[in-house]
């Protein structure tokens, strides 16, 4: 990864001078409020609209400055007057679309905003024709396969650009996007980590980055610029990567230090608890966000998921109506229809929508992961495992996708298959706590007894050692098996202490009594245990007391959000 000592000084216009004093302090919430809307005004000048609206959003949320704080635009450079009527026009041709355009009039520009404004037109006109090209002639699957051809003239460009250490913040980021584009993952983390040096308060440079590192272990080995930004993308990186304690502590100090207005905060959390199934707390935050933000569409589908999970017809309709209202060509607004079609059974309309939502962005993940849900329930198994696999490649560190993926293959009845993906699943961090269970149904189904009682075991260990208290629907299965498989191991201590767990829930409540008194009676009767076949784990030990598992997460303030 990128050190430090990599990161170009800033060969730069004044107008970038300022925004390098991005400290790790949050005391100063004006200093930051100005530093989010110069950036806000560098990036909507650039065309990065999105990291533009981000930064002042943010800004939003803080306390209004006074008159006599405001900030005058950042001072013209010399280069930046030279290229002033051709960055005026090509800017009024960006804000159109007409990239090829744009690009025509800015060549030979020299100044850094006019340059990036260049490249930047030259890689979303490729964008554009690539787009253009598959949207009616090609589905989603084959869309994803089709290249920019601009994106190899524009490396080649910028990586000169680059060694001759002549590229800003902003250059930088663009050469990011352009190697991530090219799939060349580690060089583009490596120039965003520079980016995120040169240019901190440039949430785009960060996002990316976000969407690259695929488990913890990655994100130790970054080389960070210690900036208030840093805390941001944190919280970010562990909703994406499901450490979602780390998240909500991390959106919880946000809040804490004055951005407890901040919409898109309370929208991840929002998010962090749809992740770990606390579906009311979810909901409860996306009805407050909702009246904060009503024309918001950021994350409106995983709302709509909760929506969905609950069953809620009349607010999901609403919601769908509405999201159209405001715009029905968004990627979110699709996903949200294809639900409503879902909730109503009409999985073949359902699944229409979430073709659109990828021909919009064939790498939405949250479509793809849905679409795989239609075909399982139009018995298209062939078709979800396409759809999972999609999934996978674009994040292939969560279990949720390969629970699913594996799944289909059992339905296929490829178990081998079925039982690699459970066993992947549980590796990088399962979750929903299914992935064991599902795998040891597989090796009772293969009449693998030791492997499936290791798995159960292991389940068991899991749930009691994490201290959430959740409803496992599987711990009663669990016991059963283990308290049949130790009985047959002629091992009565375990066999007891998991028949004694059996009756403690009402499907397994008999079987549990019945077992005890077979092994009461067996033992009455001089039989001793096995010392032949030895059991695979030794429970823990504190499954022979009656402890009771406390939560982990704890929940989050939000006494102080106002909507």
């Amino acid at each position: 990864m990128a050190a430090s000592s990599s990161v170009v000084p800033v060969v730069a216009t004044a107008a970038v001078v300022p925004v390098l004093s991005s400290s790790a302090d949050f005391s100063n919430l004006r200093e930051i409020k100005k530093q989010l809307l110069l950036i806000a005004g560098l990036t909507r000048e650039r065309g990065l609209l999105h990291s533009s609206k981000w930064s002042a959003e943010l800004a939003f949320s803080l306390p209004a400055l006074p008159l006599s704080e405001l900030q005058p635009p950042p001072p013209v450079t010399e280069e930046d007057a030279q290229d002033m009527d051709a960055y005026t026009l090509a800017k009024a041709y960006f804000d159109v679309k007409e990239y090829d355009r744009a690009a025509h009039f800015l060549h030979g520009c020299n100044s850094k905003k006019a340059y990036f404004l260049y490249m930047y037109s030259r890689y979303l006109s490729g964008e554009k024709k690539k787009d253009d090209e598959t949207v009616d002639s090609l589905g989603p699957l084959e869309k994803g396969q089709v290249k920019n051809e601009a994106l190899r003239e524009l490396r080649v460009e910028l990586s000169k650009k680059h060694q001759a250490r002549e590229l800003d913040g902003f250059g930088l980021y663009l050469y990011g996007v352009v190697l991530r584009k090219l799939d060349l993952v580690k060089e583009a983390i490596d120039v965003f980590v520079e980016a995120t040096h040169v240019l901190p308060l440039h949430w785009g440079a960060w996002l990316e980055l976000c969407n690259l590192i695929t488990d913890k272990e990655m994100l130790k080995f970054l080389s960070l610029p210690d900036t208030w930004m840093k805390e941001f993308f944190l919280a970010h990186i562990y909703t994406e990567l499901q450490l979602i304690e780390e998240a909500l502590q991390k959106y919880q100090n946000l809040i804490d230090v004055g951005f407890s207005k901040s919409s898109y905060i309370v929208s991840q959390i929002a998010v962090a608890y749809h992740n770990i199934r606390d579906i009311d707390k979810a909901l409860s935050i996306f009805n407050e966000l909702r009246k904060q933000d009503p024309y918001r569409i950021e994350n409106m589908d995983t709302f709509s998921n909760l929506l969905y999970v609950r069953s809620m017809k009349s607010e999901l309709s609403y919601l769908a109506h509405n999201l159209c209202e405001i715009d029905k060509y968004r990627v979110e607004t699709c996903c949200v229809i294809g639900n409503y079609y879902s909730l109503r059974s009409q999985h073949e309309k359902a699944a229409l929508y979430f073709q659109r939502a990828l021909k919009l962005n064939p790498r939405y993940l949250g479509a793809w992961t849905l679409m795989g849900h239609e075909y399982m329930e139009m018995k298209n198994t062939s078709a979800a495992i396409q759809a999972y696999r999609r999934a996978h490649q674009l994040r292939p560190n969560d279990s949720r996708m390969l629970v699913a993926l594996g799944e289909c293959y059992e339905k296929l009845n490829q178990l081998v298959e079925a039982k690699k993906c459970y066993w992947r699943a549980y590796a990088v961090g399962d979750v929903e706590k299914m992935a064991l269970v599902k795998l040891a149904k597989l090796h009772e189904q293969l009449t693998e007894s030791e492997q499936a009682a290791q798995c159960y075991i292991k389940y068991i260990q899991d749930i009691y050692s994490c201290g959430e208290i959740v409803e496992h629907l599987e711990e009663s299965t669990a016991f059963r098996y283990l308290a049949q498989y130790y009985f047959k191991c002629k091992l009565w201590d375990e066999a007891s202490t998991c028949a004694q767990k059996c009756c403690a829930f009402n499907d397994t409540r008999e079987e549990g009594k019945a077992l005890l008194r077979q092994i009461l009676q067996l033992r009455n009767q001089g039989e001793t245990p096995s010392t032949e076949m030895p059991a695979p784990f030794f429970l823990p030990a504190s499954l022979s007391a009656n402890n009771t598992p406390t939560r982990r997460v704890s929940p989050l303030n939000l006494s102080s959000v106002t909507p």
